[in-house]
């Protein structure tokens, strides 16, 4: 029997408006998720002084906390996976995020082994607990040298063990074109070779790669474009701007971003949600559950932001909604 199901969920940091407004409460936060009526669950791994509110709030409004996350750094950190993975489970989460530092404690770039020997342990503490780790595809991370993703996969296939991602694509889409972020980790070698295709219409892609070996678990929207405008509302303590890893989904309204907004300029970010879809609608062993929408005020992403990240997480959903019904109605056709 092919899948049917597909939930839509947001992350708790974008449920606020635009970046000078206070973070509201976590009851204040579920209501306003309820109150859209468009999303089926929030996706957070909260503070441990925080966990009981979440609990209220989440049978209060009867909205699921499905999803979480946290970053860790191999040699220090593994205690506090296992900590999180005990707070999902306490939440009822199906999903615990992994983003992997590409450095160890030492300083050392991990090895694919490290990273395969961490997911290991991190499959085996949350089977414990009922919770799927996934290891997230994201900028800072190992995952960023992208090609390591399918290597480590590979690695973790042979030690017998099922190999489960977050996709985040943002994280792939804003570097086409993009040569300044195209020499992080040498990509650009890899591109000139034809080892590596980032353009989700070229056939041989690396999300379609990802996609169609059944690797995606869990997924983050957050829109992204080709060589997308830096965030140049967000200045660090040494003079250097955003890198510019999200792009509004739908008008931003006058003034309210510093680039012209083109809709136009989304379809490759839409291109692998669609992808992922339709992988998803066709095939009875995709492990896909939900997406998460992340629209968020961090520095790289929509810190300074004038425009409504909430608004914005929306009217992303609707469009996933829409698209999602469409492409499960031809698949049952």
């Amino acid at each position: 029997m092919m899948p049917k199901n597909l939930e839509f969920g947001i992350q708790t940091n974008g449920i606020k408006h635009t970046h000078a407004d206070p973070m509201p409460d976590i009851d204040t936060r579920f209501h306003m998720v309820k109150e859209t009526g468009l999303f089926d669950y929030v996706d957070k791994t909260p503070a441990a002084n925080e966990v009981e509110q979440f609990l209220l709030a989440s049978k209060k409004y009867h909205l699921p906390i499905r999803c979480g996350g946290w970053f860790y750094m191999l040699g220090r950190d593994e205690a506090l996976l296992i900590e999180n993975l005990k707070i999902a489970n306490t939440l009822g989460s199906k999903i615990h995020n992994i983003q992997l530092f590409s450095q160890n404690t030492s300083g050392k770039l991990i090895s694919n082994q490290d990273v395969a020997d961490f997911y290991e342990f991190a499959l085996k503490e949350g089977g414990k607990l009922n919770v799927d780790p996934c290891l997230e595809v994201h900028v800072n991370m190992w995952s960023e040298d992208f090609l390591r993703v399918s290597e480590v996969g590979q690695i973790v296939e042979s030690m017998g063990l099922p190999f489960q991602i977050t996709l985040d694509h943002s994280h792939i889409i804003f570097k086409i074109d993009n040569p300044i972020e195209q020499k992080v980790f040498d990509i650009n070698e890899d591109i000139k070779r034809g080892d590596l295709i980032l353009d989700p219409f070229t056939v041989g892609h690396v999300c379609g790669n990802w996609i169609s070996k059944g690797w995606v678990r869990h997924c983050h929207a957050r829109s992204a474009v080709p060589n997308n405008p830096k965030n140049i509302a967000a200045t660090d303590d040494e003079g250097n701007i955003g890198r510019g890893i999200q792009y509004p989904f739908c008008d931003p309204g006058t003034g309210n971003y510093h680039e012209l907004w083109n809709e136009q300029l989304l379809e490759p970010w839409k291109e692998v949600v669609r992808q992922l879809m339709q992988y998803h609608a066709n095939n009875a062993d995709s492990r896909l559950g939900q997406i998460s929408t992340e629209f968020i005020s961090n520095f790289d992403y929509g810190e300074g932001c004038k425009y409504s990240l909430f608004d914005q997480a929306q009217a992303c959903t609707s469009w996933m909604r829409s698209t999602w019904d469409k492409i499960l109605a031809e698949a049952e056709k």
